[in-house]
């Protein structure tokens, strides 16, 4: 079948047409194309026939040529002129027809000798509707894939291009751009163009000149010479360790003798490592005192005795109110085991 579908709803197809043989049969549609102004949809089939619908009617063709090309192959391209007139068709039996789709009995102009041997190989018109061209398929080892010109009127070969050693299998001549990209059968894509007639495209890679290298980039090949490693400059190994003390002991660099440290105030411009000035020598008292004033009362009964032996500040103060000392006794430390749970101190 030939299908045309909505491309806003993907789920369900427009019409459907149904190609058929003389007999009424079934036959295989191998290609198809729109018309220029949409009204018509032409199908290329297996029994070497074309036909054309309108693409509001889906039964009966509007037009239709049994014996187009040889039954049995495949045709692979139809495509219409931009005037919309002219039919072209490229056979799976190595021909190139050009059709009048109002006189559909016989072809206006046949080319033949033009090896197929894919089922998608085109032919186009140029855009300004006066050339037809189309590719040409060769074996492995059997020469090179060329293009082939036919003027449309005369059908006369007007040139060929020689593309690659592999089969032309796509070609698009672009009526825009004015340039024919064409595909080979060994992953080869090439552009033709021409320099005045041509627009954008390819002539933006092409006129495009090469940028002036800078100094900084381009590299350059530097030996780099490592002095160690060259026998010249190495250093012998010492096979022992006598020799080698014996050398060490004679460098003046090896054998110094470091600088003992300095006792007393300092000496030959060097600081002593405490004493000499006054914040060193406090320094060194703070760091002296390890008395533990953790427990107050322990901390001021340590001067009880000293107090009572050269009373000067407190004791006179207190002979006659207070002539005998008085000091708080220790607390015993508070039993926690009694007290319920939620008194107890967090730890």
């Amino acid at each position: 079948t030939v299908r045309t579908w909505d491309v806003n709803n993907e789920k369900k197809h427009k019409s459907v047409f149904k190609p058929r043989s003389v007999q009424g049969k079934r036959v295989i549609p191998t290609t198809c194309t729109y018309s220029r102004d949409g009204k018509f949809i032409a199908a290329g089939c297996q029994d070497g026939s074309i036909q054309i619908w309108d693409r509001n009617m889906s039964v009966h063709t509007k037009f239709h040529c049994r014996q187009a090309h040889a039954p049995g192959t495949d045709t692979s391209c139809l495509t219409f002129s931009y005037d919309g007139t002219v039919l072209a068709s490229r056979g799976g039996d190595d021909t190139l027809k050009i059709w009048d789709i109002r006189q559909f009995k016989k072809p206006l102009n046949s080319a033949e000798g033009l090896p197929s041997f894919f089922p998608m190989t085109d032919c186009c018109f140029s855009p300004d509707d006066k050339i037809l061209v189309t590719g040409t398929s060769v074996k492995k080892g059997g020469g090179s894939g060329k293009l082939f010109f036919f003027y449309r009127e005369t059908f006369q070969k007007l040139y060929e291009i020689e593309v690659t050693d592999a089969s032309v299998v796509r070609c698009l001549w672009h009526p825009k751009l004015n340039q024919i990209m064409v595909g080979t059968g060994n992953g080869l894509a090439k552009v033709y163009y021409d320099p005045v007639k041509s627009q954008r495209g390819a002539k933006l890679c092409v006129v495009k000149t090469k940028r002036k290298e800078r100094q900084a980039e381009t590299l350059t090949q530097d030996y780099i010479i490592t002095p160690h490693a060259l026998p010249m400059f190495r250093e012998p190994r010492q096979r022992s360790t006598r020799k080698q003390l014996e050398k060490d002991r004679l460098d003046p660099m090896k054998s110094h003798k470091p600088e003992p440290p300095v006792a007393g105030p300092g000496r030959g411009g060097r600081v002593g490592t405490h004493g000499g000035t006054l914040s060193s020598y406090i320094v060194k008292n703070i760091a002296l005192d390890k008395t533990d004033d953790s427990n107050p009362r322990e901390a001021i009964l340590r001067h009880a005795k000293e107090a009572e032996e050269n009373p000067y500040w407190v004791a006179p103060a207190y002979a006659k109110t207070q002539p005998k000392t008085v000091f708080a006794e220790v607390e015993p430390e508070d039993d926690e085991t009694d007290k319920p749970e939620w008194k107890k101190r967090k730890i």
